[in-house]
């Protein structure tokens, strides 16, 4: 059973839930919104679901109600951020907002971030910087997930990454992804569904592929591309990770553990497209790269080409009028709402 909620009531309900902890209002009005955003584009996976994940480190203390970013380096194009273990999203968007104006400074920015946490979904931030003329690329590590390849313990994160660009009056690019056949967070949707999931996605305790993601999630990922997944993943470890100073490897801790700071660490690269070449020019380009790639003939199996990010936005519209939440998401909402005190509405 689906119980929908409105966009706009889904933030209120996450914001005040997270000021009752003991969150700042703007802090909670963010964090609430990547959620809900997440939502919109369809990605429930690093939606509602993950609210009572992070109130729940909110109050162990494993993650600081109170997110104090200081900086530990600073070079002019190069800035090195100490989250602090706040919480991650808040972390990230200063982050952004640094990343972006030192690339106006500079024609391009590297920031490093340690001892953040989860931030939800990357193309959120990198969407920003691409709205502000900027191209940017954002990695993170994460809590491990999948084995190296050959091996059968893991010790490797999803360790996902966002890639972001202008494009001209197509709006924004973006392409937003884990380094494993899944997001782990699918995982626990499907889970939360009850449904089967496809047999290339997981496997179990003992390394076989399952279907059954319950098993999944005490399992292993399996990593997109097979070794490919797993080299690409392990050199963002490095970057996101032992680069920047925070913790790599098994050190890091996944939002659904309720009492480890999560170590997690991230880089930002951020160029700005007027210092590279003139905005027109640069607009008429990937404006007749988007038509070239999408007017191209199509797959038998395929309604129309769609370019990154088209998906995402399309669904947003179509999502604008209700957000349908699973019965169990629904349930913990419902223990939230009750422990704080907050009205949760159904449209």
């Amino acid at each position: 059973m689906a119980h929908r909620s409105r966009p706009g009531a889904l933030r209120a309900f996450a914001s005040a839930v997270l000021r009752s902890e003991g969150v700042p209002g703007p802090d909670a009005e963010l964090l609430a919104d990547t959620l809900v955003m997440a939502e919109l584009w369809g990605h429930a996976s690093h939606g509602m679901l993950r609210l009572p994940w992070y109130v729940a480190r909110l109050r162990s203390g494993a993650t600081q109600r109170v997110t104090r970013v200081t900086t530990a380096r600073d070079t002019g194009a190069l800035l090195l951020l100490d989250g602090g273990n706040g919480i991650g999203q808040v972390v990230t968007d200063y982050a952004v907002a640094r990343g972006v104006e030192r690339a106006k400074a500079h024609g391009v920015s590297a920031v490093g971030i340690r001892n953040s946490g989860h931030f939800g979904t990357a193309a959120y931030f990198t969407r920003q910087a691409a709205e502000q003329g900027c191209v940017a690329i954002l990695c993170t590590n994460a809590s491990p997930a999948m084995a190296p390849w050959g091996g059968k313990q893991k010790s490797i994160g999803t360790n996902p990454w966002s890639i972001a660009a202008p494009a001209g009056r197509r709006g924004v690019v973006v392409m937003d992804l884990a380094n494993t056949a899944v997001a782990r967070g699918k995982i626990y949707l499907a889970a939360e569904r009850g449904t089967p999931i496809p047999p290339d996605w997981a496997a179990d305790a003992d390394g076989n592929p399952t279907t059954d993601p319950r098993a999944a999630i005490e399992g292993l990922l399996l990593p997109m591309a097979g070794p490919k997944g797993y080299v690409i993943s392990f050199m963002f470890d490095i970057l996101a990770g032992v680069l920047t100073g925070s913790a790599f490897g098994n050190q890091v801790a996944g939002p659904y553990e309720p009492d480890r700071r999560s170590g997690a660490g991230h880089l930002l690269l951020t160029i700005d497209v007027a210092a590279m070449t003139d905005p027109a020019e640069y607009d008429a380009r990937i404006e007749a790269l988007i038509e070239a790639t999408k007017s191209g003939p199509q797959a038998a199996w395929a309604d129309e080409i769609l370019v990154p990010g088209e998906l995402e936005d399309r669904a947003a519209q179509l999502n604008a009028d209700g957000i349908d939440l699973t019965e169990t998401t629904w349930q913990t909402l419902k223990a939230l709402a009750a422990e704080t005190h907050v009205v949760l509405e159904e449209a």
